[in-house]
């Protein structure tokens, strides 16, 4: 029999379970038989497939025409030493394809480690206890509790509801919310039951009991269809601009090789000499390590991220960040800290402040209406915690019913019958309790909300009329609350007959009001100032009266002009997409009383103005404009499910200071790659002049293939990876953000590095060259065997000299302006590590006989060391005059 068409204890009873749930031990055993309640992976690209495409990109094949040239080379020209150099280029591109795919895979597992921070937990009855379990606990005969911004875990009949609305898109693509019932149902599909919720559904509204009766890959979100969907990944704009530069830097390598090949031709070059040139030229301009760095900058950030309490949940969210020029943010809980405390009250026609409640026990007990409605007009939820009964869910409900409780006394005979819970759109919720004197509707929710279903008011001398003068008086009173900076509610009550019901919000008796105090967070100022400083714009955007949002935009440094614009939700409402964009031009603006259906609205507002946009959001609601922000922030505490899936990142502590640390941080990537270009490109041009030398003054070849790939594999590779997992510069914050179309390689990055660096490197390395042919006696025109010492030794010299001066080069790029000695030699042990790796790996090249016999080197002296040395300090004295010379011309 269909479980839907079942009463609630019949459906109970049908899978051997009760109202308190399943004991422990039954819970286990059904464990072991059902298995854990997660669904199968969306099959994904095979492994050994993403390893394959490694050795496919644009880079690889290059490498590989190259490998390819040489093997011809060496089939129709033996002898020449070409099959080593295929063999060698081959060995390249295998370890850079196997070190990229590692270093992804780890990236990928790093990630995916992150996401586990945050695992999907339920509430659960077990023996009667409410206990939190994660969802793949969960096993058929499990009663969950379910309330807004769940996510369902698991097909579920429904056996308690209270104005629960679900979902149903992810299973029926019906985008309206759906009542739910616990009444039996005689639809034929449980699709279309309405005391049923099924797992990957979400709750919109209200809160509910169910009885799991399907885990697994037999739910219904398990059998059909969406499963195997997956969306594409988004292509952030790095990725964008790395394919850019990628095509860029492959194509200019291979023109130029191509190029240069003919050039040889027309001056009557030998032909494999000739093609040897031109795979010389190719090889040396195209940067290997390019890929894995960037892979490595973005993993090691999203490690630091989660250091600082961000998680990222998609990797292209870390660069993308960096780029921010607006962040949309709550108030509650963001930028104040989530511990609401009642301060003052408005009761019987004046204000009392909370320190004076003890001693007006008299005056409390003819108002105790109102308390009564803050015990229990609430979403909150009883647990036994230690012995006694804690309350869980917000915390201004929190701090409200634990007044009304302490106010009210005794509500041991009231109870709860039904409820119409807090949305947005009305600005209040309703309860029906039962109660010694009858039933009564209490409601509460934002003034102006109440104010328009109340006749009349509570004052000291009893009940009035709610004329024109009570209602001044009562706005006047929460302007005033919620210019101290107080959150402010307003109460109201009314008696009903049985057949009454929590829609009945007409005539009500308007209680009083409570302002209650959420303290801005201590680190939210510096964080918006170091914004400020950074040319990020912060927009408050909150629920919150106006004045109250505006009092803690002031205390926090967010406001400080005289006149803010301020716009409320039913501004908003009445505002053409158009007023909108204008609004948003105003220096200062906050907006208030918006409804979070609303913040789409704004996000969409300032993306059609060029801004990037993060915005930060915990419910429900939310999610539309967390999936329309480029960086959707949700809340890692007090966000709901679905928040946390439509986000890019999530903050573990809720605090508005982690975000700015998450920008930092993503600033600091696309810096980190700039660094790694700036040293790596330095190197071609002392990899390029040798060839060039080589072609135009016919002089014995200073660097060969193999000793380029010594170089840009071999020695390089380690302190350009170091130098993606720079941490941020201290002033990457006092900088504007950088421009959607701001290029990686810059005009000023190619001269520095080509024109600068590079030049330097090639001439010292070309000094080392010529200084040992010099002490042989060697002379202009004289040619020599590829196999005399002599000209082992000069080409030994001139690898290990560009060697020296990038060992230096490192630490220049680390800052394209600062000083090295303000930089220091610090704050990189990975640094250290490649700078290390790199002399060894040298010294294995120059001094041992199996580096002799593959990179065709040979021991050079210690007078050779002395000059490259002294080439690199002269190379850092000119760099650090340039940089002097920018810097005081900036300052000027």
């Amino acid at each position: 029999m269909r479980i839907h068409s079942l009463s609630a204890e019949q459906a109970l009873a049908s899978l051997n379970s009760s109202a308190a749930g399943l004991d422990a031990s039954e819970a286990a055993r059904r464990l072991a038989e059902y298995g854990a309640n997660y669904l199968e992976e969306v099959e994904r690209q095979h492994l050994l497939l993403r390893f394959a495409q490694e050795f496919t990109h644009f880079f690889a094949i290059i490498l590989w025409i190259g490998a390819v040239l040489a093997f011809v080379a060496e089939h129709f020209d033996p002898g020449q030493g070409m099959a080593r150099l295929g063999v060698a280029i081959v060995g390249v591109v295998i370890i850079n394809g196997i070190f990229s795919f590692w270093q992804e895979y780890k990236a990928e597992r790093a990630v995916e480690a992150l996401r586990q921070l945050l695992p999907q937990k339920v509430k659960a009855l077990r023996a009667g206890e409410i206990v939190g379990l994660l969802a793949s606990e969960l096993v058929p005969g499990d009663i969950v509790l379910l309330e807004e911004g769940d996510f369902v875990p698991a097909d579920c009949r429904l056996t308690e509801v209270f104005g629960l609305r679900v979902n149903l898109s992810t299973v029926t693509g019906e985008s309206l919310a759906k009542a739910r019932t616990a009444e039996s149902s005689s639809e034929e599909s449980p699709l279309q039951a309405r005391n049923v919720v099924l797992a990957g559904t979400s709750v919109v509204s209200g809160q509910g009991r169910g009885v799991v009766y399907a885990t697994g890959m037999r739910t219904e979100f398990g059998r059909i269809a969406h499963l195997t969907q997956t969306a594409g990944e988004t292509v952030s704009p790095l990725q964008r601009e790395i394919a850019r530069l990628s095509r860029i830097v492959a194509g200019l390598a291979t023109g130029m090789g191509v190029l240069l090949f003919f050039a040889g031709q027309a001056m009557g070059l030998p032909a494999w000499e000739n093609l040897l040139f031109a795979i010389g030229i190719i090889v040396a301009n195209v940067p290997e390590g390019l890929l894995p760095t960037v892979t490595l900058s973005l993993a090691m950030a999203t490690q630091r991220m989660a250091r600082r309490n961000a998680l990222v949940r998609h990797l292209p969210a870390v660069e993308a960040l960096g780029s921010t020029t607006v962040i949309c943010s709550d108030k509650t809980g963001t930028l104040t800290q989530n511990r609401m405390s009642v301060q003052r009250l408005w009761i019987g026609g004046a204000f009392m402040p909370r320190s004076d409640l003890p001693t007006r026990a008299h005056v409390l007990q003819e108002h105790r209406q109102l308390f009564i409605n803050a015990a229990l007009c609430h979403n909150l939820k009883a647990v036994e915690e230690a012995g006694r009964q804690a309350l869980h869910g917000d915390p201004m409900e929190i701090a409200l019913a634990e007044i009304g409780r302490e106010i009210a006394g005794d509500l041991a005979a009231f109870s709860r019958i039904d409820e119409i819970p807090f949305d947005t759109d009305r600005k209040r919720m309703s309860v029906l309790a039962e109660t010694p004197h009858g039933r009564m509707l209490y409601c509460k929710g934002a003034l102006e909300s109440v104010l328009t279903s109340c006749r009349f008011i509570h004052l000291d001398a009893g009940l009035a009329p709610l004329d024109p003068a009570a209602r001044t008086r009562l706005l006047a009173a929460q302007d005033e609350m919620a210019g101290a900076g107080l959150r402010v509610l307003a109460f109201a009550h009314r008696a009903v007959d049985e057949a009454g019901s929590p829609g009945d919000e007409q005539d009500m008796i308007l209680a009083g009001l409570i302002g209650l105090e959420d303290p801005p967070r201590a680190e939210v100022p510096d964080a918006i100032a170091r914004c400020h400083a950074a040319g990020i714009r912060i927009i408050m955007v909150t629920g919150d009266h106006p004045r109250t949002g505006v009092a803690i935009a002031r205390q926090i440094g967010l406001l400080r002009s005289e006149q803010p614009l301020v716009v409320d939700g039913e501004q908003l409402r009445l505002m053409s997409p158009t007023q909108l964009q204008l609004a948003l031009d105003a220096p200062e603006i906050l907006f208030a009383r918006v409804a979070a259906e609303q913040k789409m609205r704004i996000v969409e507002a300032l993306k059609k103005k060029g801004e990037i946009v993060a915005v930060t959001g915990d419910g429900v609601n939310d999610a539309p404009a967390l999936k329309t922000a480029d960086i959707g922030i949700a809340m890692g505490i007090s966000g709901t499910d679905v928040a946390k899936e439509a986000a890019d990142l999530i903050l573990l502590d809720d605090n508005f200071a982690s975000i700015v640390a998450a920008i930092e941080e993503g600033r600091a990537v696309f810096e980190n790659i700039r660094k790694f270009l700036t040293y790596i490109l330095s190197s071609n041009i002392p990899e390029l002049v040798p060839y060039l030398a080589f072609v135009l003054f016919r002089i014995p070849l200073p660097l060969t293939i193999i000793q380029i790939l010594a170089v840009d594999l071999g020695t390089d590779m380690l302190p350009a990876l170091a130098l993606g997992a720079e941490k941020p510069d201290p002033a990457v914050m006092q900088r504007p953000p950088r421009a959607p179309n701001e290029r990686l390689l810059s005009w000023g990055l190619i001269a520095r590095a080509y024109l600068f660096l590079g030049v330097l490197e090639a001439a010292a390395a070309m000094l080392a060259f010529f200084f040992v042919l010099d002490a042989a006696g060697w002379h202009y025109g004289q040619l020599l065997d590829r196999f005399d010492p002599v000209y082992l030794q000069a080409t030994s010299a001139c690898l290990a000299t560009i060697v020296v001066m990038q060992v230096i080069n490192v630490f220049l790029c680390r800052h394209p302006r600062r000083s090295l000695l303000a930089c220091g030699f610090g704050g990189n042990g990975y640094l250290w590590l490649g700078i290390v790796a790199e002399l060894a790996v040298i010294v294995l090249i120059l001094y041992t006989p199996s580096g002799n016999w593959l990179f065709g080197t040979a021991a050079i002296g210690g007078t050779t060391w002395l000059l490259a040395i002294a080439c690199a300090a002269l190379m850092c004295v000119l760099e650090e005059l340039r940089k002097l010379s920018i810097r005081q011309t900036r300052g000027a």
